[in-house]
């Protein structure tokens, strides 16, 4: 499907879809949105060419899960990022890739499925007079989709709260599952925040002319968008590491409960075998053997295991327990 909003010249504001691009051209001025949502691939690219966009940018849009990132052309800047679908509070989630050209009195966008950031803006770019400055549309929209995933992940340290209480105070077997399936999930999150960051400090560093000659405070936008991207990293990876802790916590705990019950286990062994040298050798049944018809033999035999048992028992006590 292609939806188009314009806005002449003149402060007319039109919603409809590729009839309105034709006026916007003739015209030769105003400012047009047009949104693609879930159309063909092959429809697409020979849309996003007719356009005037850079073929490899094309090829970067329909690529499959391209990593997020921003190239500067010279008809439009790209914005290439991963918006969500859904994302649910045990921190799995699906995702999908928007595609956002930036040009000259043009707004492009481009995704396979509905996306709440597009959505919203499609309803209130007029309202906020966005049209007039692709670059701050394009910009805020990205900012809707990072504020949806800061607002997802701080949802998650209660739980990750409760999670680290649960391991001070009862450590066990599930609850060392629960941690590292969701570090393993935080991991990939940070992958896609720490792509996300990097994009917006490349547009920072080397804001295209073209957005800053725009009638939008482009620079401040983008200043802000940073700092939200900042801070989705920054926690994630707080996350991911506070698991990592946790995780590795719980082992050093199981590893000390094992040493201690080796040592208890190495005691007794250490204990008990004097004892069974003791045991093996009057156990031989040689006629010569002197102490093998002693009358008290038995006696003097197991008082000197129970004595030699309970030195050891006492050595063993002081040093080693």
């Amino acid at each position: 499907m292609i939806r188009t909003q314009l806005l002449t010249a003149h402060g007319e504001h039109i919603h409809g879809s590729t009839e309105l691009i034709e006026r916007w051209r003739s015209e030769g001025s105003g400012y047009i949105w047009i949104d693609l949502l879930g159309e063909d691939s092959a429809i697409e690219k020979k849309f996003l060419l007719s356009m005037g966009c850079h073929p490899l940018a094309v090829e970067d849009v329909q690529r499959f899960r391209h990593p997020p990132k921003t190239e500067t052309f010279d008809d439009y800047t790209l914005i290439l990022y991963r918006g969500i679908t859904e994302f649910n509070k045990d921190l799995t989630i699906q995702q999908m890739t928007i595609a956002l050209f930036a040009g000259d009195r043009c707004l492009i966008s481009c995704h396979p499925r509905n996306s709440m950031g597009i959505n919203y803006y499609w309803e209130n770019a007029h309202r906020e007079n966005l049209l007039v400055s692709p670059g701050l549309l394009a910009s805020r929209i990205m900012r809707f989709s990072i504020g949806r995933y800061l607002e997802a992940i701080l949802e998650f340290e209660p739980s990750l709260n409760e999670l680290e209480d649960s391991m001070q105070e009862k450590p066990n077997d599930e609850v060392m599952r629960e941690l590292i399936a969701y570090q393993s999930r935080l991991r990939k999150l940070r992958r896609i925040f720490s792509y996300h960051e990097k994009l917006v400090t490349n547009l920072l560093k080397d804001i295209p002319q073209r957005l800053i000659d725009e009638d939008g405070d482009i620079e401040h936008a983008l200043q802000d968008l940073f700092e939200r991207c900042e801070r989705l990293h920054g926690l994630t990876t707080m996350y991911y590491e506070i698991c990592g802790d946790l995780i590795n916590g719980y082992l050093s705990i199981t590893s000390h409960q094992l040493n201690n019950t080796m040592k208890v286990l190495t005691v007794i062994t250490a204990i008990f075998v004097p004892l069974t040298f003791i045991a093996g050798i009057y156990g031989m049944n040689f006629d010569n053997m002197p102490e093998l018809h002693a009358t008290y033999g038995y006696f003097y035999t197991l008082g000197a295991m129970l004595i030699i048992a309970a030195g050891f028992g006492i050595v063993a006590y002081k040093k080693w327990l």
